[in-house]
């Protein structure tokens, strides 16, 4: 797709999307209710820097911050540059679960692996070199302490018998004192205070490594395989298609544990911030799971909104969308389009599948879900800084919500304008951003990086109410 001149009025629903005569496109977020122009010529202005071809600034700083004349890369960096990195395991709380690629190929979860193997292997097998590591995050948005107090909450036995499992090993007793310290200093407790901690205290603080509800999922590499210095980050796009699967399967595998481990969780929350300006601590690839008990408002407006009209997304999205030629690939399992009514330029990914949550999808459905979020961000590249973020139907939710995935360029910040007016500036229309991604698109898989069923532009069959959620 190329440029393209408006489509005929009458294909324009006021209330959503409007083109002005001067080339403006005001937007209306269908499930928001977000305002948002988009002006010609405001992509020129300080955030263009994160659409150059390098990725660099005029004052010559990427978006992921890092500065002019990267370091060099040592061999030690690959495995050693950060707490989340492959040789720094026990800088990380207990680690729940890792996913291992076999000799042959196929992929293993080896969950709760003794501290003492983690980095040796079982006696009889070779060492375990993980692709992704389940962890639990240090510092809690919604903590054990949140759950104990006010559902009173207390570890599954599963979960009692990891912990004490863990604790019989002198390697992982030392983690859990070293770990929890390390917390404590942080947090501004005094060293005199930490050292008087006896066995006990140790035992019930470490409730939150074995039993509370917020996980990261962090990948192995750090840096791009063949990287030369450290702005050459391992991002989404890097992974091959098959790999991308695997961690969206092992992501999945989580949420489901984290719903039966803990009954009062109502909803997970599933998102990945990819470099600095998009909240990460860490400029390593990672996604975060935070399970809450309660919706939240969007999902709350969006379940009300179904409630009234179960095709609504078929409606107010993916037909909405497919009018006004937004749609931009597509496979037997998902579709995808740039989306409208958002702050920053967002692309959105939708299953097709009657089933509501990730945890319920077949094999082929999350394949086909993996596939289009992993081409989306190949195509994004890994200068750009972005969030990507899952919904989906609450588990105790009666009207179906599909599955999708919106991937959102951090590109740019919200000042007096938007404060004053609640009107949003994005800096690239939605048709540019289709345009941009469908160029990238077609040269990936031009050299395979992505996977090749991906239906790409004019080839997408763009059927009326292709979401089948909705089908009773």
């Amino acid at each position: 797709m190329g440029a393209e001149t408006a489509p005929p009025e009458h294909l324009h629903n006021a209330s959503y999307y409007t083109v002005m005569a001067d080339g403006t496109i005001k937007q209306v977020n269908p499930f928001t209710d977000n305002e948002v122009w988009s002006v010609p010529g405001r992509a020129a202005r300080g955030s263009a820097q994160a659409f150059s071809p390098n990725g660099v600034a005029p004052n010559g700083v990427a978006p992921n911050g890092v500065a002019p004349n990267p370091k060099p890369l040592a061999p030690e960096d690959f495995t050693t540059f950060c707490a989340f990195c492959a040789d720094r395991l026990f800088e990380t709380p207990p680690e729940k679960s890792r996913l291992v690629q076999n000799p042959d190929g196929s992929y293993t979860r080896h969950d709760h692996v003794r501290p003492s193997d983690m980095k040796v292997g079982m006696a009889d097998q070779a060492p375990m070199n993980w692709l992704f590591r389940r962890v639990p995050n240090l510092f809690e948005i919604v903590t054990i302490d949140y759950w104990k107090k006010n559902y009173n909450f207390y570890l599954p036995s599963q979960k009692i018998d990891w912990k004490e499992m863990y604790h019989s090993d002198p390697v992982g007793a030392q983690h859990v004192r070293d770990i929890t310290a390390y917390r404590m200093r942080v947090t501004g407790v005094p060293q005199e205070k930490i050292d008087a901690l006896s066995d006990d205290d140790l035992w019930l603080m470490a409730d939150a490594f074995f039993g509370g509800g917020h996980e990261l999922i962090i990948a192995a590499p750090h840096f791009e395989r063949n990287a030369s210095d450290a702005s050459q980050l391992f991002s989404s796009g890097d992974m091959t298609p098959e790999e991308h699967n695997q961690y969206f399967k092992f992501t999945i595998d989580a949420m489901a544990d984290i719903f039966a481990s803990n009954r009062y969780i109502r909803y997970i929350s599933v998102f990945q911030n990819w470099l600095s300006p998009a909240g990460a601590s860490f400029n390593h690839l990672h996604k975060q799971l935070v399970g809450i008990d309660d919706w939240g408002a969007s999902i709350r407006h969006q379940i009300e909104m179904l409630r009234q009209n179960p095709n609504a997304y078929n409606e107010l999205a993916a037909n909405l969308l497919s009018r006004h030629n937004l749609i931009f690939a597509e496979n037997e399992e998902a579709i995808a389009f740039a989306g409208i009514g958002h702050r920053h330029p967002t692309i959105e990914i939708f299953s097709k599948s009657y089933f509501s949550r990730p945890y319920e999808h077949s094999e082929a459905e999350v394949r086909g879900m993996s596939e289009l979020v992993h081409a989306c961000h190949a195509a994004t590249g890994a200068k750009i800084s972005s969030n990507e973020e899952w919904y989906y139907s609450p588990i105790d939710a009666v009207h179906k919500m599909p599955w999708h995935v919106l991937i959102k360029w951090r590109v740019n910040t919200a000042a007096g304008f938007e404060g004053g007016t609640s009107i949003y500036i994005n800096p690239i229309a939605p048709l540019d951003l289709r345009d941009r991604i469908v160029t990238n698109l077609y040269s990936l898989r031009y050299e395979g990086r992505i996977a090749s069923s991906i239906r790409i532009a004019d080839e997408c069959q763009v059927r009326p109410n292709p979401l089948r959620y909705y089908l009773q």
